[in-house]
């Protein structure tokens, strides 16, 4: 019996998210009195490895494979599954991002394995296994409860502290049997989006909607975002105006984020952009209109005009960090 954890690295490093995954897989483990085993695929060396014995992590199952690569669903599930029986798992960890929802469901199938997507926290019990997650895009909390031996979930970004737990760690490198014919993704050329902070990476979003009233005037925007070190996104209307680009676009039909604080300027907050922001740790709004949905999202909310907010806010953060 262990607790599995799937840690992605991007170009052989750990991100926040992988320390995420770690930790909560950790705290799972002792929950369950067992320990917390992490996969790693990739050419990851071994000082970024043990990184992940800092939350936890008692053993690392290390693969090397240039045909791994780059990720292709159907394989990697093959290799995870094959780790997981090995190891004798009862709990599979992966988050909740492009990675986890394209090949959870499939090793949910190839296992017979319960799955809940998008757990928020720490199972409220072991035996039975009940997680919490929310629905409704975002609006209500739902208690599950899995039956099956083999479970899985994947956790959602930001809803898990990281938790230092240093523990002795064995590295362990493993060759695992797969189909090299499922082999079916080519990658042909790689671009790399440089000098712009990846939204889904970013710790700060400073985000505006319609209430900036034209492209004219995200200047401050943009300046709030360089002080901060924040990336810079939009609501759909936005980009669907063509004012900012659709790479910038947050909600359900754009892109979901998790940072620890979100900025809305001028967003009323339907609940399409909610349901992409929600998983926020913080929400800072800043609307006209004080019915507005999004302060019933926010923690913090100021009833006043954006573009004359901005400004000054600029201007007191500035002071600050210079004092």
């Amino acid at each position: 019996m262990s607790v599995l954890v799937f840690t992605e690295n991007w170009d052989g490093k750990f991100k926040k998210l992988s320390f995420e995954l770690a930790s909560y897989a950790s705290g799972v483990a002792e929950m369950m009195k067992t320990n917390a085993i992490a996969l790693s695929i990739g050419n990851v060396d071994k000082d970024e490895l043990k990184k992940l014995g800092s939350y936890g992590i008692s053993k690392i199952i290390d693969i090397r494979d240039d045909k791994l690569h780059h990720l292709d669903n159907q394989v990697y599930t093959q290799v995870i599954a094959s780790v997981a029986e090995n190891v004798g798992a009862t709990l599979l960890v992966l988050s909740h991002n492009h990675t986890g929802k394209a090949l959870a469901p499939r090793l949910s199938v190839k296992l017979k394995a319960g799955l809940v997507a998008g757990v928020m926290g720490l199972p409220l019990s072991t035996d039975p296994t009940i997680v919490r997650k929310k629905v409704f895009s975002g609006k209500a909390y739902s208690l599950v409860e899995i039956k099956t031996s083999l479970k899985i979930l994947t956790l959602s970004q930001n809803s898990f502290v990281l938790i230092p737990r240093d523990t002795s760690l064995v590295i362990e490198s493993f060759s695992p049997d797969y189909d090299f014919g499922l082999i079916s993704t080519t990658v042909i050329n790689v671009e790399k989006q440089t000098g712009k902070i990846i939204l889904t990476d970013a710790e700060i979003v400073i985000s505006g909607g319609r209430g900036m009233k034209g492209p004219e005037n995200w200047a401050p925007l943009e300046e709030l975002a360089e002080v901060l070190g924040a990336g810079l996104a939009c609501s759909r209307p936005v980009s669907d105006e063509g004012w900012r680009s659709h790479e910038e676009h947050t909600g359900q039909t754009g892109k979901i984020i998790a940072p620890n604080l979100y900025m809305a300027f001028g967003i009323s907050g339907a609940i399409q952009h909610l349901a992409g922001v929600s998983s926020s740790k913080y929400i800072v709004a800043v609307n006209t209109d004080k019915d507005a949905p999004i302060f019933e999202a926010a923690d913090y909310g100021v009833v006043g005009d954006a573009l004359k907010v901005l400004p000054e806010l600029v201007k007191e953060i500035k002071a600050a960090k210079s004092s």
